[in-house]
């Protein structure tokens, strides 16, 4: 009898240390092909428009998104007094721009054009005129060596100089940061410089076409920048307007070799004794967008916080057709439900993570990663007690470009050998011992030419010392941003085997002794 009793114990405690085992496969099961098609069939549906930054579909996904957490009873954030995080973006259009050269009025739009945006709300005048080349001051290479541009108009040349087809300030194939982003480094320079304002001559475009006139004076939504308030105003001048106003120059030379990009500096023109004013004026619009973010408080650590990120939005109706977005980025945000809804059940039964679940959708990201910049530089939680943030951005198709035999069964994982030497190990063991996918480093490669590392949201988070894991199907070609990225095209199947691997890896990270290290640099670069 007593033997047995022993048996029994024994065998209870088996049963007891298997189901303990078994916990995160149990919630795991909640995440269904069923349940991810019912959510993403709403977020990419006619109803929400195509979800579009700062509009009303974009409004739409965001109350479908904090409706979701609150039925499954994810919490608010206490500081947001709400779901949702909102930050501005604004919306500028130009009222009046008026340029005279020598007394001599520019017709805007034929002549030349300025952007809504760069540009403040003020009147420019002078007398001084310069020649500065391409803009650029580098020690290597000065256009502006020998030039005192202090309160005149700088005349410049977009692009930048080349010898034997290598770029002189890169010395390989590879542009600098003077053709793109471009603009906005000439102006940063010249600004540093003291010009009143800035003539760009772009050597590629004679004169430019109404849809780049209307596209600079009318544009779309944009984040505020700080310091612009700053910047000297400027335009972009037409050749024709250019050699009849800078007649003391060899204007139509300089415009040949700065199309050939040869190399030169405003050293040895004269500088021009001639009359230049811009009137400028413009009105804004404020607009508010926003984040949605729910948690499940953790047990003894929730002071520390694990992120699970998608973003929601997607490029909206143009021309009457509208861009759906199912596996971009709709595949991501219904993954994101999902596995909030399976973390909280798991609270209320009593298996909550020991860190804070953080589950946010953000919007913004079509745009340049709105949203996510916005979190990191107001944060709600500390970036030094988050642990980990897991971005999921399109994850349910396949990539058409994939021509091995594995397409039914892999994930692209990009940041695994960045930031903490323990990513790896932990996706690794997850996928093994749970989905066995196979996971794809190629985008980790340093001379990736999509640069997708830094193309997503998580990003932000890296580039603030926070380690990430970003899931990926590497689908850039065929329906990549049309109309045609739509539900019907989702693999079913492979897409919830993804968000399952992704779930194991958050509950690992979640349940661990201690956060993740950060003993690997930050990466450095741009998209």
């Amino acid at each position: 009898m007593k033997n047995f009793f022993l048996f029994f114990l024994f065998s209870g405690s088996v049963v007891f240390v298997k189901a303990q085992a078994d916990t995160p496969s149990r919630y795991a099961a909640l995440i269904t092909t069923g349940a991810l098609q019912h959510h993403l069939t709403i977020i990419a549906g006619d109803e929400m428009e195509g979800r579009e930054t700062g509009t009303d579909g974009q409004r739409k996904a965001a109350a479908y998104i904090e409706e979701q957490f609150k039925k499954i009873g994810l919490q608010p954030p206490a500081v947001l007094q709400g779901y949702q995080q909102y930050y501005p973006v604004l919306k500028d259009s130009i009222t009046a721009a008026v340029v005279k050269i020598n007394n001599n009025l520019l017709q805007y739009g034929s002549d030349y054009y300025s952007q809504a945006i760069n540009n403040q709300s003020r009147r420019i005048s002078t007398k001084k005129i310069v020649f500065a080349g391409y803009g650029i001051s580098e020690a290597g290479y000065d256009d502006y060596a020998g030039i005192d541009a202090k309160g005149k108009v700088v005349v410049v040349f977009l692009g930048e100089p080349k010898k034997n087809g290598q770029y002189l300030l890169t010395g390989n194939a590879k542009y600098s940061a003077y053709t793109y982003p471009g603009i906005s480094k000439k102006i940063d320079i010249a600004k540093a410089k003291g010009a009143a304002a800035v003539v760009f001559i772009n050597p590629a475009q004679a004169q430019a076409d109404s849809a780049t006139v209307k596209r600079n004076s009318q544009p779309g939504l944009f984040y505020p920048r700080s310091g612009d308030n700053d910047n000297p105003n400027y335009i972009v001048l037409s050749h024709q307007a250019a050699t009849a106003n800078f007649t003391d120059w060899p204007t139509s030379q300089l415009i040949v070799a700065a199309k050939a990009g040869e190399p030169f500096s405003g050293k040895g023109l004269k500088e021009l004794d001639i009359s230049f004013s811009f009137d400028f004026k413009k009105q804004r619009l404020k607009i508010d967008a926003s984040n949605v973010i729910g948690i499940v408080e953790g047990s003894d650590k929730k002071d520390e916080y694990v992120f699970v990120t998608a973003h929601y939005d997607h490029l909206g109706r143009h021309n009457g057709k509208i861009y759906y977005g199912a596996d971009d980025d709709g595949s991501g945000t219904c993954a994101v439900i999902l596995m909030a809804e399976a973390f909280a059940k798991a609270k209320a039964e009593g298996h909550g993570p020991s860190r804070t679940m953080v589950f946010m959708t953000v919007s913004g990201e079509e745009k340049g990663l709105w949203g996510s910049k916005y979190y990191s530089e107001n944060p709600v939680f500390p970036m030094d007690k988050t642990s980990v943030d897991l971005n999921i951005d399109m994850v349910g198709r396949i990539d058409t470009e994939r021509l091995t035999a594995d397409t039914q069964n892999y994930v692209y994982v990009i940041g695994h050998n960045m930031l903490s030497t323990e990513l790896q190990p932990v996706s690794e063991g997850m996928n093994t011992k749970y989905t066995g996918l196979i996971l794809d480093y190629k985008f980790d490669d340093p001379d990736d030419p999509e640069r997708i590392f830094y193309r997503s949201d998580h990003y932000n988070f890296a580039k603030n010392g926070v380690p990430i894991l970003f899931f990926y199907d590497g689908m850039l070609k065929a329906d990549y941003h049309k109309p045609t990225d739509t539900v019907d095209k989702i693999n079913w199947e492979l897409y919830q085997k993804r968000v399952h691997m992704i779930f194991y890896t958050a509950w690992e990270i979640a349940n661990r002794p201690l956060m993740l290290k950060r003993d690997l640099p930050i990466p450095e670069g741009t998209r």
